[in-house]
């Protein structure tokens, strides 16, 4: 099949399922999977094969960047032990207790060791996408050990696999010398390539050259890290975190908003492709595989799921009881909502596309020139496992977390309306005299800003005051909804009127494109002065 139609049946797929997924209440990577499995069954689209290249340097690196400069490194912070324990020490009891399983159920144990690491780490992409129904807070933790947990799974999977190939002899030493490399190494290119992407800005003044540098930096880091023999995935996660901390006072507002739409459209369509890719890759998977070993990968796909989920569950409550045992602060924060919450963290453990381009990624070869054995083995199982885990455990998690009755979190909404704005708005009034007379302003357009900000004021502390029942609140936010209602109303009658003109000839199309731009602007400034109660949705940080 040619490339540009597989591209457009992916793009109307992604399109169709999308829509489905909105008037069904599904989740979408769970259809988008379903249809990747029936496309499979075509002949023309049963040629399609994934490249685990194209996994690991095409699709991870910007959804990698994408989840990571939009994930809070507060949050990151203020419980980097667990995370940084999900993301190494889960990974190696996931990796071990799914090689032990497998062994026992007639892997020999360097096949199983290779398939244990392919299915140890937990997905960002799928967890990004299946676990928003849970509060920010569970949603940036689960974020961020799937963030982190694939250099620890390819380290042990290269292990595996050369161990198993015959092309490495290695010690406990050298396991650990790579582990440090990876990490190390990793997080070294992730900030080596941020600093070059912050220098050449100073030389960048232009928003489009300015976001090809924001969209060289993902893969950059990548591929630096990757000539080092380090984790590219956690050089991209590095360079996205310390893109969110020092973009905002870098990158210009166009460039911000022009970049932020991209990277808006890009990785929805990189991410609905890639859940079709894996779901057509079971078809492949199962025409591969010997008629004497079907029965076997079908119970292993079982037990492995079973054990994956087991494993997180157990390692979560055990976590959990260590540590309030040993910390009475632990103890007291950890009171509420109980081990409820580690029922809904142990079901968001989605498998993704690491664990499938990790399996794609196992030669066919050892060093000897034999068959690497059980390779279309653990290609089945661990697809049959990515697609069980996702199809099973997302449909799942809201009715687990509605069991769970997790305390509902507004701690962003506060920060964002009665924080971050007010404090802002209420600095700049402060500040207007100042800044008119430093620029020679006049004064009657510093009293009409002054006028401006002040009613904006007035709104945010209407929002904040608003469920005390302050008739006077009440009344000023209704003014504000009018306020916003009727410059809406107008942009619409600004907006007909110049496309009029442009029918009628008086006006040049490029000309409508420039005042088109500048009604845009000043209806989204609008729309989005939102009352409470509306949903805001997902922030975006400064790329």
């Amino acid at each position: 099949m040619l490339a540009s139609e597989l591209v457009v049946i992916l793009a109307a797929a992604v399109l169709l399922c999308t829509l489905a997924a909105r008037r069904t209440g599904l989740p979408s990577p769970v259809l988008l999977l379903v249809c990747g499995i029936g496309l499979g069954f075509i002949p023309a689209l049963a040629e399609v094969e994934l490249p685990p290249e194209a996994v690991l340097f095409l699709f991870l690196p910007a959804l990698l960047f994408r989840e990571s400069i939009t994930t809070s490194l507060r949050e990151i912070r203020s419980n980097q032990r667990g995370i940084v324990l999900m993301g190494t020490a889960l990974v190696v009891a996931t990796a071990w207790a799914v090689a032990a399983a497998a062994h026992a159920l007639g892997l020999p144990w360097g096949p199983a060791w290779v398939l244990g690491a392919a299915i140890a780490p937990t997905d960002a992409t799928a967890v990004g996408a299946l676990a928003r129904v849970l509060p920010h807070r569970y949603v940036t933790l689960l974020r961020a050990e799937s963030l982190i947990n694939d250099g620890t799974a390819l380290v042990i999977y290269g292990v595996a696999v050369g161990i198993t190939a015959g092309t490495e002899q290695l010690s406990a030493l050298d396991v650990s010398g790579l582990f440090l490399l990876a990490y190390a190494g990793g997080i070294a290119a992730g900030l080596a390539t941020t600093w070059l992407s912050f220098r050449a800005r100073r030389w960048v003044q232009d928003p489009l050259l300015g976001n090809v540098v924001t969209i060289l930096t993902p893969f950059t880091a990548f591929v630096l890290a990757e000539v080092i023999n380090a984790s590219g995935v956690l050089a991209v996660v590095v360079a996205g975190l310390a893109m969110s901390q020092a973009g905002p006072r870098i990158i210009r507002a166009d460039t911000r908003q022009q970049g932020q739409a991209f990277w808006s459209l890009t990785t929805f369509l990189l991410n609905g492709a890639l859940f079709i890719l894996v779901g057509l890759e079971l078809p492949r998977a199962v025409s591969e595989l010997p008629g004497r070993q079907l029965a076997q990968g079908i119970v292993l796909v079982a037990v492995v799921t079973v054990v994956i989920i087991a494993v997180r569950l157990a390692y979560l409550f055990a976590d959990a009881s260590l540590l309030r045992l040993f910390s009475p602060r632990a103890r007291r924060r950890t009171q509420q909502p109980g081990n409820r919450t580690w029922v809904v963290s142990g079901m968001a453990g989605f498998r993704g596309a690491v664990s499938l381009a990790a399996a794609l990624a196992t030669p066919q070869h050892t060093a000897s020139g034999a068959p690497f054995p059980y390779r279309d083995l653990i290609i089945f199982v661990a697809t049959g496992v990515i697609i069980l885990t996702l199809v099973a455990q997302a449909p799942l998690l809201p009715v687990v977390a509605r069991w769970a009755r997790l305390p509902l979190d507004t701690a962003r909404q506060q920060e964002e309306q009665h924080l971050a704005e007010t404090t802002a708005v209420a600095n700049a009034l402060e500040a207007l005299p100042d800044v008119a007379a430093e620029l020679g302003t006049d004064p009657v357009v510093a009293d009409e800003v002054r006028t401006e900000y002040e009613r904006r004021l007035a709104t945010l502390n209407a929002l904040r005051d608003g469920d005390q029942g302050d008739d006077d609140g009440v009344r000023h936010l209704a003014r504000a909804a009018q306020y916003r209602d009727l410059g809406l109303a107008l942009l619409a009658l600004k907006r007909s009127t110049v496309i009029q003109l442009r029918d009628e000839r008086q006006i040049d199309d490029a000309v409508l494109l420039r005042v088109q731009a500048a009604l845009d602007v000043e209806e989204l400034r609008l729309a989005s002065r939102r009352n409470p109660g509306d949903d805001g949705g997902e922030g975006e940080a400064g790329a």
